[in-house]
């Protein structure tokens, strides 16, 4: 920490070396040249969590072919590291995920996908680029290829991390699981940064704390005892169950928690049974649970066992046949943007590209994101994540005025305006570092 209060104490004195024009040219001039045809091809040709080989390899292509990077391929199974090294000085880290999502794409798009995979469970599904992240792996790779031109303006080094499988929240932690932060050198900050559907094209927002909420998975499993429909007095039925459950589960928020303090306990599946007249003897709940701080985290959680196992005991159920929950793998903990940091990374942007550029909308979603792991306090890294926007302008402010909606993230009609989201996105990530590692 102390090398990040000298870096923005000297911030204050030190006017960037670089003109705004410059990177706004060039990282234009370069998405005419080769980001956009990049793009389209990662959009045409999306894969799903840990199977992404192809885009992995492209982008570990890419990286090498800039010159000077240090390329490490097959982190955590389909992650790319790209070490680009200038000197002594500070460690940035610039991470992007490339994951899509098993949907049919639906977005009338000209280069929309119609690429299908099996998937780790071995079933086939469409795949889509529905979260925008093949905006996230252009961007980087554009931000990569300024960085590598004016490295006469900085001083350090910069990690520049490809992960796979943020839409299983589990790609973060497997990299740092497989020497991220002992391989590679340790970064003394970490940036990255998310396409919004919620944002014009080509704004950005950013704001100092919690910027994504953790993520749970929770399955409960509800053991019962099957019987005839008409003889229910024979069994313990887990449909019931299972809907007492839930009713009681829409009390944790309201009764659990401070009515300031967000929450979210979602059941986004319900299964059981296959007849008409039988009383299964298994239902099964899958959840979601968000939270903005640990301790609500816990209290959700540890609420959601207590209902579980005492709505079993209420309906007779023996000690050893009691609802089972069990929180899944795919997890993550809060996203905390750094304050000075975030003020820092601000006051580039501003300086870069004028007030008008910030979109500071209030978040609207409990969202979840597993950046989360690469900075956490025990880690010792701060970090920054901010917004870039991806809608046209006439359409945000056409559903501003009670036009047609905005297009959600995870739909498969979902789509961005690609050139001012990868063009931003990849200034951002370059004005950010720049100022970082200002010479």
């Amino acid at each position: 920490m102390r090398l990040l209060t000298v870096l923005l104490a000297t911030s204050l004195i030190a006017a960037p070396a670089w003109g705004k024009s410059d990177v706004d040219k060039a990282v234009d001039a370069d998405y005419a040249a080769h980001l956009e045809a990049l793009f389209v091809d990662f959009h045409k040709n999306p894969e799903l969590s840990f199977l992404e080989t192809r885009t992995a390899a492209i982008m570990a292509k890419e990286l090498r072919t800039i010159g000077g990077i240090e390329v490490t391929e097959k982190v955590a199974g389909t992650g790319v590291v790209g070490v680009l090294r200038n000197g002594p000085g500070p460690v940035l880290m610039m991470r992007a995920d490339m994951d899509g999502l098993p949907l049919k794409e639906d977005s009338g798009l000209p280069y929309q996908s119609t690429a299908t995979q099996v998937d780790r469970d071995g079933i086939t599904k469409p795949v889509m680029q529905a979260c925008g992240h093949d905006v996230h792996i252009t961007a980087l790779i554009g931000a990569a290829r300024q960085l590598a031109r004016l490295k006469s303006q900085w001083k350090g080094t910069i990690v520049f991390v490809v992960q796979p499988a943020e839409e299983r929240i589990t790609g973060a932690k497997a990299m740092l699981e497989d020497g991220l932060y002992t391989r590679f050198p340790k970064p003394d900050f970490a940036i990255g940064f998310h396409v919004s559907s919620d944002f014009p094209a080509g704004t950005i927002g950013l704001q100092p704390g919690t910027a994504m909420s953790s993520v749970d998975s929770i399955d409960i499993l509800i053991p019962g005892i099957g019987a005839h429909g008409a003889s229910p007095q024979m069994g313990k039925d887990p449909i019931v169950m299972g809907s007492e459950i839930v009713m009681a589960l829409q009390t944790l928020v309201s009764r659990s928690i401070a009515p300031m303090k967000p929450g979210v306990v979602t059941v986004g599946s319900f299964q059981a049974g296959n007849k008409h007249n039988i009383i299964p003897d298994r239902a099964q709940l899958q959840l979601t649970v968000r939270s903005d701080d640990e301790d609500t985290r816990k209290t959700l959680i540890d609420g959601i066992k207590r209902i579980a196992l005492n709505v079993g005991r209420m309906n007779g159920m023996p000690e050893d046949r009691l609802p089972e929950v069990r929180v899944g793998f795919e997890s993550t903990p809060v996203t905390i943007n750094d304050p000075a940091l975030t003020g820092r990374v601000r006051g580039a942007f501003i300086t870069a590209f004028g007030d008008a550029v910030m979109h500071d909308q209030p978040r609207e979603s409990m969202g979840g994101e597993d950046f989360s792991y690469f900075i956490q306090k025990d880690l010792g890294v701060p970090g920054v994540f901010f917004w870039v926007g991806g809608t046209p302008r006439a359409e945000f402010d056409a559903a501003r005025n009670g036009g047609k909606p905005l297009v959600a993230h995870h739909s498969p009609f979902f789509h961005i305006e690609a050139k001012p989201s990868v063009t931003r996105g990849a200034k951002a990530m370059t004005v950010a570092a720049l100022d970082l590692l200002k010479r």
